[in-house]
């Protein structure tokens, strides 16, 4: 459980960043919080000959929430999302989540932006992100750009993100209504079999906006156009909420592994979004627009 031989680089701000991986490149990765890729060096499974750490890059810190947009740096820990205050206010769900991503220790190092750049179809954070419509912010040697979190991840670990850029911010509109993350795991720690995250409009007793998402259910985190669409205009009532998991299981491609069976995998699907949907729904009666 030794890794192989590499330089460790510790850069202070976003060009030196950039500057190393344009120097080194496919023989450089990237390092948030190391709690991915630092296993997968003592495993010799990932080779890394130049490692560049970014730790002391101040500018990847922070969260912001002004003119109704949160704007959350990449190197925020978990930690930090589970205790700030104002952002609990306005976006709960990460709370929720967070709370839910392994344990105190792992997340006091693990980042926001490392569990979502990372391209892993079991972390948390994207889905969530997903359902936000959270657009990610890029940089790198040609400037800045932004991609939704919808469109980011095309497979298994392989993400719009080119080998030259980095993740350094996170941007979404405050959301409206009521919000839930439900997640089933095997024990505390694990990946998910299956999670859901939620949030729901409400004016009146009829639902006026959804977003929907579910995580490590495919290849992907896996955004539902139509589970929402089914939601919207209803009551929430058990036939709208039994007609949105039909929607969201037509989207969904599980594969079998130690998690379970794909047919075990569809039925807690289905449990842990219909409980998604209903606490959200629930919380959105105190916040309707």
């Amino acid at each position: 459980m030794i890794p192989g031989a590499f330089d460790y680089h510790r850069p202070r701000d976003i060009g030196d960043v950039l500057a190393l991986l344009a120097e080194h490149g496919d023989d450089a990765r990237v390092i948030a919080g190391g709690h991915s890729l630092v296993p997968m060096m003592k495993l010799r499974v990932a080779e890394v000959p130049h490692l560049i750490d970014l730790q002391d890059v101040e500018s990847l810190r922070g969260i912001g929430i002004e003119n109704g947009c949160v704007t959350i740096g990449a190197m925020v820990t978990q930690h930090e999302l589970v205790n700030d205050a104002m952002l609990f206010e306005v976006a709960p769900i990460l709370r929720e989540a967070a709370l839910q991503i392994a344990d105190p220790q792992v997340r006091y190092m693990g980042t926001i932006g490392g569990n979502v750049a990372n391209g892993d179809p079991g972390n948390d954070m994207p889905g969530v992100l997903q359902c936000l419509d959270a657009q990610l912010v890029l940089r790198g040697p040609d400037g800045e750009r932004e991609v939704a979190a919808r469109d980011f991840y095309e497979a298994a670990f392989t993400t719009m993100r080119h080998d030259s850029e980095i993740l350094t911010e996170i941007r979404f509109g405050i959301p409206k209504g009521g919000s839930a993350y439900e997640k089933q795991k095997r024990k505390i720690g694990d990946y998910a079999t299956a999670a859901a995250a939620v949030v729901l409009a409400r004016e009146g007793n009829l639902c006026s906006a959804a977003s929907i998402a579910m995580t490590n259910l495919s290849d992907t985190p896996v955004w539902s156009a139509t589970a929402a669409e089914a939601l919207v205009g209803s009551m929430v009532d058990d036939a709208a909420i039994s007609k949105s998991v039909d929607c969201m299981l037509n989207d969904i491609d599980p594969v079998e592994d130690n998690r379970g069976s794909i047919a075990f995998k569809r039925h807690v699907a289905g449990i842990i979004l219909g409980r998604a949907i209903k606490r959200a729904w629930n919380g959105a009666e105190g916040r309707q627009t």
